[in-house]
C-alpha cells in the first residue's frame, strides 16, 4: 500500500493563533464632515449672528464621476444631489469597498473550519543506484553480480485529499470575531450615507444662501444706481452739490464691489457642491429647489438623544467592534486548549490505469499545546489592550453623539430666536428707506441719510439670509445627529 504524505491544515494540528485586531476601531478610511462657524464673504457685521458652515475633510470631499452613467440635465434638486452623492462620493464608496475587503476576510478566516479538498496527478519517472544509497550485494553464485542500479520504472498516482478541522476553538472564535467585524463595517457604511448626506445637504443650503445674497446685492445696486442717477438729475438743476453726487457714486461702486465678491463666492460654493455629488467640477448649472424657513419637526431634546444613542449606526458598529474584541480575546486563550484535526485521501497508484489500485489514508491528529515559547501570553494581552481601548472609543462615541444632538438644538433654538429678528428687522428697515426716500425727493434730507438706509436695509437682508441658512443647517444637523439623514431628510428641510 503506498501512502501520500501531506502537511497538516492550517490552524489543525499545528496549532490556531488568534487573529490581533488592531488597537483602535477608528475606521482607517478617515474623512469627517462638520458644521462648523466661519465668516460669509462680502456681507456686513451688522449684528453678531450665527454663520454655520458644513466642512467635508478626506474622502467626503471629493468623488468619482457621476454623469457617465446617470445624465444631467443641467439643474440640480436636492434628491437628486443626495442620490448622486450616495452612490458616487467617495465616503460611501470607500466604506462600501471596505466593508467588501471584510467581508473577504471572513471568509478567509472561516476556511480554517471548513473542509479542504485537493486533487492531484503524479507520473514519475525514477531510476535509482542502490550503491549511492548505501545498499552492497554479494553473490554466492561466482561470475554473477546483482545490479545496482534499479530502473528506470514508471508509475502514476491519482489521488483526492481532504482534511478538515474538528474541534479548534481559536479558529471558531477568530471566525465569530471576523463577522462581528464586518458587522461593524456594515454599520459604518451605514454612518457614512449619514455623513454624506450632512455634507451635500449642507453644501446645497451654502449654494442656496449664496444666490440669495448675489440677488439681495444686484436689488441693492440697482437701489443705488437709481438713487446716483436721481442725484445727478438734480445736481445738473442746482438742487444739490457734487458732494452728494459722490456719494451716491462711492455707493455704487461699494455694491459693485460686494456684488463681484457674493458671486465668486457662489460659483465656489457651486463648484464645491458639484465635486461632492460627482458632477463636473464647474459652476454651470442651477439649482431647482429652494429651502425657505420652516418650523423644525417638533421633537424634544431628550427625546432625540435617546433615539440617537438608540439607532446611530456609528454606536452600533463601536458595539460590534466590542464583540469582535472580546472574541479576539478568547480565541487568544482557547490557543491553551487542544486541537483536533482529520485528514485522509483516497485515490489509485499503478503503472498505468488499467493495472492500477487504490489505496487510501485515514488519520486524526490531537494537538496538545504544552509551551509555545510566550507566543500566547503575547497574544492574550495585545488582545485585551485591544478590548479596552474598544470599551473606551464606545464610551467616546456615545458622549460625541450626545453633544452633537444637544449642539444642534442649541443652534436650532438660537436660529429661530435670530430668524424672528431678522424678519422684524428687515422689516422696519425697509419701511426706514422708503420713508428716507421720500423726504429726500421732497428735499428734507441728504443722500447720506439715504445711503445710510440703504445700507440698513442691506444688512438686515443679510442677517436674514444668514439666519434662515444657520436653521436649515441646524435642522440638518440634528437630522444627523438623531441618526437615520437619508430618510428623514425630507421631513427636516421643507423644499419650495
Amino acid at each position: 500500500m503506498a501512502f501520500a504524505q501531506f502537511g497538516p491544515p492550517a490552524g489543525s494540528s499545528a496549532g490556531s493563533q488568534a487573529n490581533q485586531v488592531p488597537l483602535s476601531g477608528r475606521t482607517g478610511q478617515g474623512g469627517s464632515v462638520t458644521a462648523t462657524q466661519s465668516p460669509v464673504a462680502g456681507t456686513t457685521n451688522s449684528v453678531n449672528t450665527i454663520n454655520p458652515s458644513i466642512q467635508t475633510a478626506g474622502p467626503y470631499a471629493g468623488s468619482s464621476i457621476s454623469t457617465q452613467k446617470i445624465p444631467f440635465s443641467g439643474k440640480l434638486s436636492l434628491k437628486e444631489a443626495v442620490a448622486r452623492g450616495l452612490e458616487y462620493n467617495l465616503g460611501t464608496v470607500g466604506l462600501s469597498l471596505a466593508m467588501q475587503q471584510a467581508q473577504g476576510q471572513a471568509r478567509v478566516v472561516r476556511s480554517a473550519l471548513m473542509p479542504n479538498i485537493s486533487g492531484s496527478l503524479n507520473e514519475t519517472v525514477q531510476q535509482t543506484d542502490l550503491k549511492a544509497a548505501g545498499f552492497r550485494f554479494s553473490s554466492p553464485f561466482p561470475g554473477f553480480a546483482i545490479p545496482s542500479i534499479v530502473g528506470p520504472f514508471n508509475y502514476f498516482d491519482l489521488r483526492a485529499r481532504l482534511t478538515q478541522t474538528v474541534a479548534d476553538l481559536t479558529a471558531w472564535n477568530n471566525y465569530r470575531s471576523s463577522k462581528e467585524t464586518l458587522r461593524a463595517d456594515q454599520f459604518l457604511a451605514q454612518d457614512s450615507k449619514d455623513l454624506v448626506v450632512l455634507a451635500i445637504g449642507g453644501a446645497y443650503l451654502q449654494v442656496i444662501a449664496a444666490r440669495a445674497r448675489v440677488a439681495s446685492a444686484q436689488a441693492q445696486l440697482e437701489t443705488a444706481n437709481a438713487l446716483y442717477q436721481q442725484t445727478a438729475q438734480q445736481r445738473s438743476v442746482g438742487l444739490l452739490a457734487q458732494i452728494d453726487v459722490n456719494k451716491s457714486q462711492v455707493q455704487v461702486l461699494t455694491q459693485k464691489q460686494r456684488l463681484a465678491s457674493l458671486q465668486n463666492d457662489l460659483a465656489k460654493q457651486k463648484i464645491n457642491l458639484a465635486r461632492l455629488t460627482g458632477l463636473p467640477p464647474n459652476d454651470r448649472y442651477e439649482l431647482s429647489d429652494d429651502v425657505p424657513f420652516a418650523d423644525a419637526p417638533v421633537t424634544g431634546e431628550e427625546d432625540a438623544v435617546a433615539q440617537a444613542l438608540m439607532q446611530r449606526p456609528d454606536i452600533k458598529a463601536a458595539d460590534a467592534q466590542i464583540r469582535a474584541a472580546e472574541r479576539a480575546l478568547t480565541a487568544a486563550r482557547a490557543e491553551r486548549v487542544p486541537t483536533l484535526s482529520l485528514s485522509a485521501d483516497y485515490g489509485v497508484i499503478g503503472t498505468n490505469p488499467a493495472e492500477s489500485h487504490g489505496t487510501f489514508t485515514v488519520s486524526g491528529t490531537l494537538h496538545i499545546p504544552i509551551w509555545q515559547g510566550g507566543r500566547t501570553e503575547g497574544d492574550i494581552e495585545q488582545a485585551n489592550a485591544a478590548l479596552s481601548q474598544r470599551r473606551a472609543e464606545m464610551e467616546d462615541v456615545r458622549s460625541r453623539v450626545e453633544s452633537e444632538v444637544r449642539n444642534a438644538f442649541l443652534d436650532l433654538q438660537a436660529a429661530t430666536s435670530q430668524v424672528e429678528v431678522a424678519r422684524q428687522n428687515l422689516d422696519v428697515t425697509r419701511e426706514t428707506l422708503v420713508l428716507t426716500r421720500q423726504r429726500f425727493d421732497a428735499g428734507i434730507t441728504d443722500s447720506v441719510e439715504v445711503s445710510q438706509a440703504q445700507s440698513s436695509v442691506a444688512s438686515a437682508e443679510l442677517d436674514y439670509i444668514n439666519s434662515v441658512f444657520a436653521h436649515n443647517v441646524a435642522k440638518l444637523s440634528l437630522a444627523r445627529a438623531a441618526g437615520g439623514a437619508v430618510e428623514s431628510l425630507p421631513r427636516f428641510l421643507k423644499l419650495q
